[in-house]
């Protein structure tokens, strides 16, 4: 023990003396270490306390000799790391030493010093120390940034020096006997809770002519912009502006760029890009920006040029994102559209003269980056001009064309091949902004063309290693695909030209072939983009057929079939997620589309059971599709053809399409929250169509051409559709129905007049709630309307009544028939078993046997007739000597006729007889059968 601790011991153990508790800040324990106790790794007690008194004092002669002798001391008491508990009175004498270097320069080396401890890992005495010492820690570290502003360039770097080595930690030089060393995080934990990246950023503006103290803080800055936290505090100091807008500083090193390029990707990473992006979309930024990637792409020949080049493009694509960046105003666009297309397109422009494209991978994604940027830049219709002005859809037309052999490019086959999807999925995007580019270039030209490649059998193997090559590999589809999803978006501007141009040039037919091809090239691997194409396809066709006859002419019975094929899909199919919905999808539009209107091409839908393709999918009861498929219902009802046959449908269970449609009725009901009894009856007769909706809502007056609630529930469900497809099915004589369907028929077959009666209804409720009084006429009328429209609901609600009151009845005649059988049943059981027992009795009792065959005998006697004929032949019906009082068995003894007679089993009877011999004579007898266990006798021919 230690002279001091000792002293203190005693003091504390002394009679009547009152132990202080002080808190480690006051009562610090600093390891003065000799040469024995260095080896025992000790730290020997020091009073930090008088080392801040003393650095605080001033006006003696001898103070600062005094001064630096301390601090020389304590910095070598700490040179294995500092404990946390004196981390606060450390960062004190660090503070004071900073002060004093302005006027006294001997002072910089010992605040270095401290510097370099600050750099080692903080030591821990117990477990808690980390979260005790949270707080002053935190202070502490914040000093760090704090001290950037004095004037000293050594002391600058040390800061940043120490900042760095918070994420590179070195072990402590020596074990320190009780100190445990504090995690490798927590230094910056703390940085980040003390706010030390914020400051750090804010010092940038004090080195615009010092290159090396700027190097070191954006280095500092690179480090601590790994952190979330960090990058949040620098964007609130508005660090990407501030280190944007210098990135054409002079440095012959180099790392400025390469830095302030690592911490803006950092920024955008790791904060809001939306901020980052507003602080970088000033003139003075991007002017920057456009400097540096000018002189990279021109000048620039190595791969970390090439690298830093490709980093800066993509910064400035994020900024291109925001409408108001002035990338136009500062000429960076239009340098970018050069960049982008000098290669396909001859300029003469000197910026991109004597400049070619290598194969190798940076300058391969710069191309990417630029058809990327180009269609950022279309969203903005300012800069429209400009892609007409560079020729971007002739650049991008170059790469739509079958690939050439043999011929030298600057890519290899597969980047090429990349390339070219990059492009026609630019395409897509640009082209529908420059229509009459498209059209200039003959775009459906190229694009016709390159499908009928793709569709061709011409030997191909792609490589389909690439983001747009999904799928692709070893076949054309990633190239089919693109093309049709450009043409997809020329077709839908409904650009008459560009329509009518694709259907002169045979699209239509070459379309419905390429369908076909694709159903037979089926392959499990690239199902999702097959159905993607199909669906496209369909899609397209839709555009081009829509509102004009003679193209659905066109589409004729090669069109019906494909979407036949399609219909006909594995309903299972369709929750597998491929794609398969979509297909259906587009399948009904081009119903919509490509047969409404065309009437051979519908009656050849008919023919082939389309519509009862259509119930068939209907009754999936899938309320995604139920919409579309009655809207096509409700349209193809106008045929007089199709009546007989959704009549002739025939679902599960046998269900006929009305009861379908009344079960979807019901189920659109419920969902709504219609009021219904458990019958199905009307509720409440003044709104019968009443939604759970509708009553929550409150009739609030609107102006006319605004519909009202009771309008627009109309179109928000498929009750007005229903309605539509049981009236043209007449309401009557409909099959398959049951009670229950009777009874949702009756609302149905009234729902046009509860539709109007709400609509009244909510006319009435307006002109209440704007407190105007219509005239006496006026409000009679509107009053009898209203109860008219009551009228019908009680109506309504008493034939249902009767109806459920009907069925009530015959339910209980169907049980009592059933009854009535089930008791018949019962009686024809008991006399069976009543039977059964005396045959039991006459077997087993010898008397009761007698009995019964006397009454046997009695009754044969009884049923003849008393006096025979002379002429009649008597037969006998028992057989003597019998002792059994059952009927005889069915098989008789008979003598049959002589073959020769008949001329074999086989003759013709009529031929037969024809053959009796003249002679004849009476039939000859023969001798007779003989059957098993039966006597012999004989029965006269």
């Amino acid at each position: 023990m230690s002279t001091a601790e000792a002293a203190a011991t005693a003091q504390a153990r002394a009679p009547g003396s009152t132990i202080k508790f002080s808190s480690p800040l006051q009562i610090p324990v600093v390891g003065v270490v000799t040469e024995d106790e260095e080896a025992q790794g000790v730290f020997k007690p020091m009073d930090l306390n008088r080392v801040i008194k003393l650095l605080e004092e001033t006006g003696k002669d001898d103070l600062e000799e005094k001064q630096l002798k301390s601090v020389k001391k304590m910095v070598q008491c700490y040179q294995n790391g500092l404990p946390l508990r004196d981390l606060a009175q450390i960062f004190k004498i660090l503070n004071l030493c900073a002060g004093k270097i302005k006027k006294q320069p001997y002072f910089i080396e010992p605040a270095c010093n401290i510097l370099k401890l600050c750099g080692l890992p903080f030591l821990k005495k117990k477990v808690s120390d980390e979260i005790t010492y949270a707080e002053d820690t935190a202070n502490s570290i914040a000093l760090l940034g704090d001290l950037m502003i004095i004037p000293s360039s050594e002391l600058r770097i040390q800061i940043c020096k120490c900042i760095i080595d918070f994420y590179h930690a070195e072990p402590p030089k020596q074990h320190i006997t009780g100190y445990q060393q504090a995690s490798s995080s927590y230094k910056i934990k703390m940085a980040e809770v003390g706010g030390l990246a914020k400051t750090m950023v804010q010092s940038l503006v004090l080195f615009e002519n010092q290159l090396v103290e700027k190097l070191w803080v954006l280095k500092t800055l690179q480090h601590l912009s790994a952190s979330e936290v960090n990058c949040t505090l620098m964007v609130k100091a508005q660090a990407a502006g501030a280190i944007c807008a210098h990135l054409n500083d002079p440095d012959p090193s180099g790392q400025l760029l390469f830095r302030s390029s690592e911490i803006l990707w950092n920024l955008l990473e790791k904060s809001s890009k939306e901020e980052i992006i507003q602080q970088l979309s000033n003139l003075e930024c991007l002017l920057a920006l456009k400097k540096v990637f000018k002189n990279l792409f021109t000048r620039g020949f190595s791969n970390y040029d090439r690298q830093l080049r490709n980093d800066i493009l993509v910064i400035t694509t994020i900024i291109s994102q925001n409408p108001g960046a002035p990338m136009i105003e500062c000429g960076f666009t239009r340098d970018l559209i050069l960049f982008a297309t000098f290669n396909e397109v001859k300029n003469q422009n000197p910026l991109v003269k004597g400049l070619k494209f290598s194969n190798s991978y940076e300058d391969f994604e710069l191309k990417k980056l630029l058809f990327n940027i180009i269609v950022t830049f279309c969203k903005d219709l300012s800069t429209i001009q400009l892609l007409i002005d560079g020729k971007v859809i002739l650049a991008l037309f170059t790469y739509v064309k079958k690939p050439e052999k043999h011929k030298i490019v600057e890519w290899s086959a597969a980047q090429y091949e990349e390339l070219q999807l990059h492009a026609i999925a630019t395409l897509s995007s640009v082209a529908p902004f420059l229509i009459d580019e498209y059209i200039l270039y003959q775009g459906n030209a190229h694009v016709l063309a390159f499908l009928e490649w793709c569709d061709s059998e011409d030997s191909f193997f792609s490589h389909g290693n690439s983001f747009h090559g999904t799928g692709g590999r070893g076949n054309k589809f990633a190239q089919m695909r693109y093309s049709l999803r450009l043409l997809r978006a020329m077709v839908y501007l409904e650009h008459e030209t560009i329509n009518k141009d694709l259907c002169e040039k045979r699209a239509i037919q070459q379309l419905i072939g390429i369908f076909k091809n694709t159903i037979s090239k089926y392959n499990d691997k690239e199902e999702a983009i097959l159905l993607e194409i199909q669906s496209d396809i369909l899609l397209i066709l839709s555009g081009l057929c829509e509102h004009h006859i003679p193209r659905k002419e066109i589409f004729g019975t090669e069109g019906v079939d494909i979407i036949l094929h399609v219909m006909k899909t594995d309903p299972k199919k369709l929750q597998s997620g491929l794609g398969y919905n979509v297909l259906l999808f587009s399948t009904l539009d081009s119903i919509w589309c490509c047969i409404f209107g065309c009437y051979p091409s519908e009656d050849y839908f008919l023919e082939k059971e389309g519509i009862f393709l259509l119930l068939d999918l209907m009754a999936l009861n899938q309320k995604k599709f139920c919409n579309l498929i009655l809207g096509i219902m409700v349209e193809f009802c106008d045929n007089p053809k199709t009546v007989a046959h959704v009549n002739a449908w025939r679902g599960k269970k046998d269900q006929t399409a009305a009861s379908l449609l009344i079960k979807l009725w019901r189920k659109e009901e419920k969902e709504l929250g219609v009021k219904r009894d458990k019958h199905g009856k009307i509720i409440d007769t003044k709104k019968p169509l009443f939604t759970s909706f509708q009553e929550e809502q409150k009739i609030i007056p609107l102006p006319a051409n605004c519909p009202t609630i009771a309008v627009m529930d109309v179109a928000e469900n498929i009750r007005a559709k229903i309605y539509a497809v049981l009236g043209k099915l007449d309401f009557e004589n409909l099959p398959g129905l049951s009670a229950e369907d009777f009874v949702t028929l009756c609302i149905i077959h009234r729902y046009l007049d509860f539709k109007i009666g709400e609509i009244w209804n909510e006319i009435y409720e307006e002109i209440k709630l704007e407190k105007l009084r219509p005239v006496t006429t006026d409000k009679k009328i509107l009053e009898s309307i209203i109860t008219a429209s009551e009228n019908i609901g009680k109506m309504v609600a008493s034939l249902q009544s009767k109806m459920i009151e009907s069925q009530a009845c015959q339910d209980v005649q169907n049980e009592q028939k059933v009854y009535t059988k089930v008791q018949a049943t019962h009686k024809q059981r008991e006399l069976a078993n009543k039977s059964w027992e005396n045959f039991l009795a006459r077997t087993s009792n010898v008397k009761t046997l007698k009995k019964a065959k006397r009454l046997q005998e009695k009754g044969i006697e009884s049923s003849r007739y008393s006096e025979h004929p002379s002429n009649a032949i008597f037969h006998r019906t028992d057989i003597k000597g019998l002792n059994t009082t059952v009927p005889s068995g069915g098989v008789v003894t008979v003598e049959s006729t002589p073959a020769r007679l008949v001329g074999g089993p086989l003759a013709d009877t009529d031929i037969a007889l024809k053959k009796l011999p003249i002679r004849g004579g009476a039939l000859q007898r023969v001798k007779a059968v003989k059957t098993v266990n039966e006597p012999e006798k004989s029965v006269p021919a």
